[in-house]
């Protein structure tokens, strides 16, 4: 079976989610990558180091400079022509693309990949986490999406990949997204979803001022990257590529730290596979302290500030 994953970058390097997205794939067979952008020379380079990768397909054009979804299925499309399977990171990039290549190729989605269990055969978690099922499809081709959290990141040196040029699909004379404008945010810390310490906040913290003067100087001590829970982000406590959980972004780092968190089940979903979980409560009974390696019953105003003293 040859596998086709979609490498996600920054313009300048692979991310990690790729790197676990390949580990999934080389389970089925061949894996070729896709690397798409502007002036993505140095990035397809690296794709084509990533151990057991065959072909990195490199297709630089104007149309597809802000890897938008709507220019990027048809080029996945057109690929999927001499490949059996596509894979993308379950992350917001590759939850954008996948669904519209499925709809082109007339097949369906299998999202948030666990496990590969055979060619057509993979698990994915149902109700929020609380169950895993075991999914085979029937289509001719396959459109999957891996959570990256569920395997190993494959190593970004020893394979000996060939780039191969491709075009992309001209630009519709009416096409149906634009790109208007991108917002960042700049910060030293961490990327989410790689950190090896997360410090979440949640709606307990009150306000966005609070979120800051508590969380930051916690993080910043730990080295870790900042995370917050819907109810923060819904509140305007924190931006929404700070979400965790199930409509957010999944982490499992070494260290999760949750800080004034309830632990509602949308949320468990995103960071339950976590190796450390620290949770600081107000409420003993919240639902976060039944998942919580070590719990502490305490107001999150006096217990984050003495603990950050002391560390």
């Amino acid at each position: 079976m040859k596998t086709l994953v979609l490498v996600e970058h920054d313009g300048r390097a692979v991310r990690d989610a790729t790197l676990s997205a390949v580990t999934a794939a080389s389970r089925l067979g061949e894996v070729d990558l896709l690397v798409a952008g502007r002036g993505i020379e140095g990035v397809a380079q690296a794709a084509a180091k990533i151990a057991g990768v065959s072909t990195v397909f490199a297709a630089d054009a104007e149309s597809l400079a802000h890897q938008l979804p709507e220019a990027l299925a048809p080029l996945v499309v057109a690929l999927m022509a001499t490949h059996d399977a596509f894979l993308a990171p379950a992350t917001s990039e590759g939850r954008n693309v996948a669904p519209r290549v499925a709809a082109l190729l007339d097949v369906a989605q299998i999202s948030d990949v666990l496990s590969v269990e055979g060619e057509r055969r993979f698990t994915r978690p149902i109700y929020a986490g609380a169950a895993v099922a075991l999914v085979e499809s029937a289509d001719p081709k396959i459109v999957v999406t891996v959570r990256g959290t569920a395997f190993a990141k494959a190593s970004r040196e020893g394979g000996a990949g060939r780039i191969e040029p491709v075009e992309a699909a001209a630009a519709p004379a009416a096409p149906l997204s634009s790109f208007v404008s991108q917002a960042l945010s700049d910060s030293s810390r961490p990327e989410l979803t790689s950190a090896k310490v997360v410090v979440t906040g949640g709606r307990a913290l009150g306000s966005a001022e609070r979120f800051r003067e508590v969380l930051e100087p916690l993080a910043d001590r730990l080295k870790a990257a900042v995370g917050a829970s819907r109810a923060a982000v819904d509140a305007g406590y924190a931006p929404n590529d700070y979400q965790v959980g199930q409509t957010g972004k999944v982490v499992a780092p070494e260290v999760y730290l949750a800080i004034g968190v309830s632990g509602a089940i949308q949320h468990l979903a995103g960071m339950k596979d976590s190796k450390v979980i620290v949770a600081i409560n107000t409420d003993e009974e919240a639902p976060i302290f039944q998942i919580a390696d070590i719990g502490l019953v305490a107001d999150l105003f006096e217990a984050v500030p003495e603990l950050t003293r002391k560390l």
